[in-house]
């Protein structure tokens, strides 16, 4: 097994993407929640936006630092934020992770720190999931010299006091209310005000696939129009971007979206369908496998969490400074939205397959239509501008992949049941 494999990832949503209709009286009606919701989302990127910059009377650091439920000794977590943060080499950036136990922000976080970047995480370490799992990843971002602070990303006072903390040349963006389905169970959740600020660094953020919709030209081009969003969850996608695009205008502020195609691989989230099959499939549960309405099978564009990785990189090292200070633009700023994915969508049926071969488990399948829950027939990226861009390539097969996760799968899971009992 790869030191990777036993290292942490982001979402690798269970999300299909095509077309389907709402009936249109609930359309209208859910369209303008939506509306309120996603105008309102983003401003959990911007609070970045607002606090990277700080005001010349900028507070000091209070004698504790606050995180979360609890606060850190000063003391203590000084030292430790400046040293997670301090880059190998004076060349080397210093990046905030938020999200950083999270599934893609626990692998970025690591690759950031390999490579001779200083790194400081951000996590509130909510229970959408099993928090255990991100504890998991905390103890094996600490063992790497990662430090992450417990917090909200809506916390003010707390971005203060790390701004004031660290020098930070570029945000890594990735916390966020993961879940496609779990929007329409908790919309309040994805919905934080904030008010903006100005700010020097470079910010990448996650976006997703979602933002597509009900978008049925293939390949999916970051030219297509996206003002069709399935689901909640790829309203307030949508509306980060459109947010994103303000803040570059009025601010000058350095912002690149990235557009994520259903992130797999070691240390995903248990939600996610390639997880859940794996759990249920050793169990001898039926799975359900959804298809699209003229019978065929929802398929996806699996994207292996180091190839993300290394567009999370690409994206990091172009991205150009932020041309906003004291809150007045001084000149036109970088903004870039890029697909990431593996442009080689895959059956979900043929998932199960492979699954069954690897386990070497005959699935017990329930085969029912598409719900109209906001997940769509399928996703299909096109990486064009990725690959010219950031040198994004690829080069994780869905078999070579899910290799890798069910050997991390086995092997994690087989010792959490030895410490339970």
């Amino acid at each position: 097994m790869s030191h990777l494999d036993n290292i942490p990832s982001t979402p690798g949503k269970y999300k299909p993407d095509k077309a389907f209709r709402f009936n249109s009286s609930a359309a209208s009606s859910s369209l303008s929640k939506l509306t309120l919701y996603s105008t309102l989302f983003l401003s959990v990127l911007l609070i970045f936006l607002l606090l990277l910059y700080s005001p010349s009377s900028k507070p000091s650091l209070r004698r504790h630092l606050s995180t979360g439920s609890h606060r850190t000794p000063l003391s203590l977590s000084h030292k430790l934020i400046r040293k997670s943060a301090r880059p190998r080499s004076t060349t080397g950036n210093t990046v905030l992770v938020t999200g950083a136990a999270g599934f893609v922000g626990t692998h970025v976080s690591l690759a950031l720190k390999r490579r001779g970047d200083g790194v400081l995480g951000l996590d509130n370490f909510n229970h959408y999931y099993d928090p255990t799992l991100k504890r998991a990843r905390q103890k094996i971002l600490e063992k790497a010299w990662v430090f992450v602070v417990e917090g909200d990303i809506n916390d003010k006072g707390l971005l203060e006091q790390l701004f004031d903390a660290v020098l930070f040349t570029h945000v890594m963006h990735l916390a966020a209310q993961a879940g496609v389905r779990y929007a329409m169970q908790n919309p309040g959740s994805y919905v934080h005000m904030s008010k903006s600020a100005n700010l020097q660094r470079a910010i990448i953020w996650a976006s997703s696939s979602s933002v597509y919709g009900l978008n049925s030209k293939v390949l999916f081009s970051e030219k297509d129009r996206t003002d069709q969003p399935a689901s909640l969850y790829a309203a307030t996608k949508k509306a980060g971007e459109e947010i994103a695009h303000t803040y570059n205008h009025i601010y000058g502020l350095s912002l690149t979206g990235l557009r994520f195609f259903t992130v797999y691989g070691p240390w995903g989230r248990l939600d996610m369908a390639y997880l859940f099959f794996t759990k249920d499939i050793m169990k001898g549960k039926t799975i359900t496998v959804y298809e699209s309405p003229d019978k065929g099978s929802v398929a996806r564009d699996f994207t292996y969490i180091d190839d993300i990785v290394k567009g999370c990189l690409g994206a990091l090292d172009t991205a150009k400074k932020s041309t906003g200070s004291g809150g007045k633009k001084r000149g036109p700023a970088q903004l870039r939205i890029f697909n990431l994915g593996n442009t080689s969508p895959v059956p979900v049926s043929t998932l199960v397959s492979i699954l069954e071969k690897i386990l070497k488990v005959k699935a017990k399948k329930k085969v029912v239509p598409l719900p109209r829950n906001g997940d769509v027939e399928f996703t299909h990226a096109n990486i064009t501008l990725a690959m010219m861009e950031l040198g994004y390539k690829p080069a994780t097969d869905l078999e070579e992949g899910l290799k890798k996760l069910v050997r991390w799968y086995l092997s994690f899971y087989s010792r959490s049941k030895k410490k339970s009992s």
